[in-house]
């Protein structure tokens, strides 16, 4: 038997975060907790996000028929079961059925009394570093911001673009941490040509990809961009379900998943192996996240090429732990109890 709750959390960001499309400064995250008959309980998150047709209103209106479901299945180990009745409620709202699954699995491995990659069998040793994250700001203040990062740790660095002056921030952004890996986003902000011409200029910088250069309802633009890229592309925004991993595979290098749009992390695992199959490397990224969700996203690092798991580390204060992450370091060998680490602090 298993009872159900969910709550909305605000959380504020440390630092107004800026992308090509727009300003967030707190971000609206659901909380899912589903708890056994013997006390332990699962903890999942949403964070829905506006471009994916999904809103905080949204996921609460969807999720007391989601979890009707969870209740009346009333086995957090069956899953796939679980997954595929909650798509008959709602086909989309990807966020929403993330939440549930996320906590339904940390449950299932609490009952197991393992942390969920072991019950999984990976190996944590194969983690990669986690990217930090600099938000498109003054070049000036994304100089300090860059600063303060290598600072605190962080050797992987994502540099947001979409301006006039990208080439400029690059190169600020490189002066101040001459020894880190830098990749770049642009957040669909480029026409083809300017993308292939951006590529050729931040090539310079020893930058090692750029993702999603030009709008997902541009195809035919994003294979422009990858047939005549100097850096590797990859694709976010154009890649959001199952079914878009072959429709991407000829166009891109690297695909970017995120919980938060596969909807969970049974088919997020389905599509790292899709993604495999067609020769594609994987990273795998988040919304502004509590750790509710970033932790079970931690549990899969050993699958990835790439991480992109700082959205949890962008908030001024998160009611939830997770997964040990020192400077860019995910520390998946260090967690130290069953499920997937989230816990309230």
């Amino acid at each position: 038997m298993l009872s159900t709750e969910f709550e909305r959390v605000s959380l504020p960001l440390a630092d107004a975060f800026t992308i090509s499309r727009g300003t967030q400064e707190v971000a609206e995250n659901v909380v899912v907790r589903v708890t056994d008959d013997e006390g332990r309980t699962g903890v999942g998150g949403a964070a829905p996000s506006g471009h994916y047709g999904e809103t905080p209103e949204t996921v609460e209106a969807v999720l007391p028929e989601l979890l009707e479901v969870v209740e009346s299945v009333g086995d957090p180990h069956a899953i796939e079961r679980i997954e595929r009745e909650l798509r008959t409620v709602v086909e989309d709202n990807p966020a929403a059925r993330a939440a549930v699954d996320v906590a339904l699995h940390d449950l299932a491995a609490k009952r197991l009394d393992v942390p969920l990659y072991r019950q999984w069998g990976l190996d944590p040793d194969r983690a990669p570093k986690t990217s930090f994250t600099i938000g498109l700001d003054t070049t000036e203040r994304m100089r300090e911001k860059t600063r303060e990062a290598v600072d605190d740790g962080y050797d992987v660095l994502k540099v947001k673009l979409g301006t006039d002056r990208d080439e400029e921030i690059v190169a600020a952004v490189r002066e101040e941490a001459p020894d880190a890996r830098i990749r770049v986003d642009a957040n669909e902000a480029w026409t083809p040509r300017e993308a292939v011409r951006m590529t050729e200029r931040l090539d310079a910088y020893d930058v090692e990809f750029v993702e999603q250069p030009v709008p997902a309802t541009d195809p035919d633009g994003l294979k422009f961009v990858y047939e005549r890229s100097a850096l590797p592309i990859a694709a976010d925004e154009s890649c959001v379900t199952l079914p878009d991993v072959p429709a991407v595979a000829d166009r891109t290098d690297i695909v970017n998943l995120k919980l938060m749009k596969t909807g969970g992390l049974a088919e997020a695992r389905r599509m790292i192996h899709a993604a495999r199959a067609h020769g594609l490397e994987v990273m795998l990224g988040c919304m502004i996240e509590s750790n509710a969700s970033i932790a079970a996203a931690c549990h899969l690092a050993p699958l990835l090429d790439y991480a992109d798991l700082d959205g949890a580390l962008l908030l001024d204060d998160d009611e939830y732990a997770g997964v040990p992450i020192e400077g860019s370091e995910i520390r998946l060998a260090d967690v130290d109890r069953p499920g997937t680490g989230a816990r309230r602090t």
